[in-house]
């Protein structure tokens, strides 16, 4: 262990929020998939708008054709799920932009999708989005910054191995 280390503790990394909004507990999602933590750790944002951007550099491991979800995995390793809203692949793409692709490099805070939060809404859907680390076990370290508004780009996860 470097001195840095043995001064500081291990270097964290950093991931961001992708959309504006208020950041909650993963706890406050109904579906128990995400809710109960059945496909990793992470927090979930009640959306202020729709503009979804990279939560830290990263590639696009997989963009869903219907624009409500993307995977990715970060540039340090962490395989990251944004699902905007619940029961959206419902909509079939209907409210939703698509701006990446498969495989795609991304930075910190380039835009991936958008969607119409108001339009998503009035169809009956909740808007809450789950940002899952779906590898969540492989860190020691999890940390959450909740229970705040946060703009897109603000830190909401650090984790460390």
């Amino acid at each position: 262990m470097g001195f840095f280390s043995k001064m500081f503790g291990p270097s964290k990394d950093v991931i961001c929020a992708p959309v504006a909004g208020e950041a909650v507990p993963i706890s406050e999602v109904s579906d128990p998939t995400f809710g109960q933590e059945i496909l990793g750790k992470g927090i979930a944002i009640r959306p202020a708008d729709g503009k979804v951007v990279a939560p830290c550099d990263a590639t696009v491991d997989m963009m869903f054709d219907t624009g409500h979800a993307v995977s990715l995995v970060a540039s340090f390793g962490a395989e990251i799920l944004i699902h905007t809203g619940l029961d959206t692949v419902n909509l079939k793409g209907k409210h939703y932009k698509i701006h990446c692709k498969s495989g795609d490099k991304v930075k910190k805070g380039q835009l991936l999708m958008e969607m119409d939060v108001a339009a998503i809404a009035a169809e009956g859907y909740d808007t809450i989005t789950p940002v899952i680390v779906c590898n969540s076990g492989d860190y020691g370290l999890f940390e959450t910054h909740v229970g705040k508004t946060v703009a897109a780009g603000d830190p909401v996860i650090e984790l460390a191995k």
